[in-house]
């Protein structure tokens, strides 16, 4: 079974200026077949997400006609903007609408669905994307329409962000790329107004990102993101709100966009396989988008240095929103106009700056967590994820039940390069059920083919083993699909087992249901408003490689080794020596030395003579 929306790398696609105006040429043909005498640009199959989709497709004509001057288009762009104006703009409050802080306050708004009261609930986004639909066409039409209709344009644009920004609460849903998208669209209307009125407006586009947005960030991993439906981080709609950093600073200038698009970007870098697999957030746990996401991991991957296009999303929609039939759909037309505006071009390769939460080389990466625990880890081809037992998930050994990966006080991290080898010792202090504090010392090291994991920690009563993760999913070409199993070996006995309970509470990989399905169905809401990395955190058992430790350990330790990337046997030997806690295998050689003047650890790494 392939992950539906797990597909190639977003870098992977033309970007030149003719493949652009190949795209734009195909909504032409779309759009003038499409177009209903009252002058509608519409899907047919079209309910949700309505409001703004016939104007989205109008901005992608006026820019056609930008780019192209088609004889075609002035009719067209004249025609469906004045249904919208007539058809689609709403200044009657939606029956039902929880959000409104001002009643009857006749400023316009986009609906999300066009039935009174059927769903109004979207409203707010519907209302942002036709505000940003509607600051791209006053972008695009200088000299294309007459001077009437952009005057009652630029009218309904301040409308709506007067809607958004004084009749409703702000960013009713919590969603950082909504409130984002909004300021961006405050910020670009500015530009279109006198220059008092203009730097009024564009103030209070900056206060609200101030007050509203930045204030408000969430961290995770070191990082201050702006919140996703609640939570830090969401990786379908996080990378949105980095296209959206990108453009407030493009028009802007602001140094502020800037400085939280590089740490978001950064962020997104260290959670990223090698391979672009991801999963995590509030919202969606595999959804990806596509388009949505380019100009923000396009700009900021150069501004950082990074091949953030690694980034693997739904390459059905790799051009724009589109319906099951391929026909295009409006939804999100304004990042379409940006991206094909904007030149910066795909940086394509990775950061050689050390990440504390990332380790990556070769075809080979680790993302880890807050606590440093892997969240992914990627040898192979093949993508594991933490698995879980008694309600406790992450990697690292494991007894009675108990995992020993949840740090008591500070995690130090060391960093090495050397003989072509990449490794990242990680040490935490942790307090197992008996009270008592263990170091738990990690070591991962790679050659960029596949990835040695050792792990030492003070000998337990007992039959400790290691959790060893769960294999989730692999490329498959253009594609990831779900897996049971991988190629990985270890030093002591290994076991791939399999939950015994049944239910959504124990997740089995060899099942058909994605990580995202089991999470939604253990999530208080419903799929799409429940929050799939709170209902993931009630999965009480899953998948699991268990490894057992290696057959020497030191008399006071239980030492632990696994290779990911292949089922090759291997050999692995730790002892004590002088300089510390030797680790040797027939690939590396590798010292935990004492600990610094600064109580951080020390490391050694040679590579094995072949």
């Amino acid at each position: 079974m392939h992950l539906t929306h797990q597909r190639g790398p977003l870098h992977d696609l033309p970007d030149t200026p003719e493949a652009y105006d190949a795209v734009l040429a195909d909504v032409v043909e779309q759009a003038l077949v499409r177009l209903t005498p009252e002058g509608n640009l519409e899907h047919p199959d079209c309910v949700d997400d309505i409001g703004d989709t016939s104007l989205g497709i109008t901005s992608l004509l006026a820019l056609a006609w930008q780019r192209t001057k088609d004889p075609r288009l002035p009719e067209a762009v004249h025609r469906s903007l004045a249904f919208h104006l007539s058809e689609r703009v709403y200044v009657e409050d939606n029956p039902g609408y929880p959000n409104l802080k001002l009643r009857n306050s006749r400023f316009p708004y986009a609906r999300y669905v066009l039935e009174a009261g059927a769903h109004p609930i979207g409203d707010w986004p519907s209302t942002a994307w036709a505000l940003l639909q509607a600051v791209n066409l006053l972008d695009l039409t200088d000299g294309l329409v007459d001077d009437e209709q952009r005057v009652e344009l630029l009218e309904l644009a301040q409308g709506y962000w007067r809607w958004l920004t004084e009749a409703t609460f702000f960013n009713p849903q919590e969603a950082g790329n909504q409130a984002i998208g909004c300021v961006v669209g405050g910020l670009m209307l500015a530009r279109h107004l006198p220059d008092a009125e203009g730097g009024l407006m564009r103030a209070r586009a900056l206060e609200l990102y101030s007050d509203e947005i930045r204030a408000h960030r969430v961290g995770d991993r070191g990082a201050l993101l702006p919140p996703e439906h609640g939570g830090a981080y969401d990786n379908n709609y996080g990378p949105i709100s980095l296209s959206f950093l990108a453009q407030a600073h493009r028009i802007s200038g602001e140094p502020v966009f800037a400085e939280d698009g590089d740490a978001l970007a950064r962020y997104i870098d260290a959670r990223l396989t090698n391979g672009g697999f991801d999963n995590g957030g509030p919202r969606y746990s595999e959804q990806h988008s596509a388009f949505e996401s380019v100009l923000g991991l396009r700009y900021f991957g150069a501004r950082i240095g990074s091949d953030l296009g690694r980034y693997r999303a739904d390459s059905r929609w790799a051009r724009h929103a589109c319906k099951p039939d391929g026909g295009v759909d409006g939804h999100f037309a304004w990042m379409l106009v940006w991206q094909i505006q904007d030149t910066t071009r795909w940086h394509r390769e990775p950061s050689t700056v050390p990440a504390r939460h990332q380790l990556r080389a070769g075809t080979v990466s680790v993302a880890f967590d807050d606590r440093m625990t892997p969240s992914l880890v990627e040898a192979g081809g093949t993508y594991y994820l933490p698995a879980a037992v008694n309600r406790q998930h992450g990697f690292g050994p494991a007894l009675d039940g108990f995992v020993f990966c949840r740090p008591m006080g500070e995690v130090r991290v060391r960093d090495v390069r050397a003989d072509g080898l990449t490794a990242k010792l990680v040490t935490k202090p942790v307090v197992g059920r008996d009270h008592v504090l263990r170091h738990v010392r990690s070591l991962y090291v790679t050659d960029g083919a596949t990835l040695w994991t050792t792990v030492a920690v003070e000998r337990l009563d007992g039959a400790p083993y290691l959790l060893a993760g769960m294999p989730y999913a692999e490329d498959d070409g253009d594609r990831v699909r779900r897996i049971a199993a991988g190629p990985v070996s270890s030093a002591g006995a290994l076991r791939l087992t399999h939950p015994q309970g049944t239910g959504a509470e124990h997740f089995d990989a060899r099942s058909e249901l994605a990580q995202e399905q089991a999470a939604f169905a253990l999530a208080a809401d419903p799929r799409g408003y429940g929050n799939p990395d709170e209902g993931w955190k009630h999965l009480v058992s899953s998948t699991a490689l268990e490894a057992d430790p290696i057959p020497d350990s030191p008399d006071d330790l239980h030492v632990f080794a696994v290779r990911y990337g292949s089922q090759q046997p291997i050999t692995v030997s730790a002892e004590w020596t002088e300089d510390g806690l030797a680790i040797r295998t027939d690939a590396f050689t590798a010292v935990i030395g004492p600990e610094d003047k600064q109580g951080e650890p020390t490391l050694t790494l040679s590579a094995v003579s072949r």
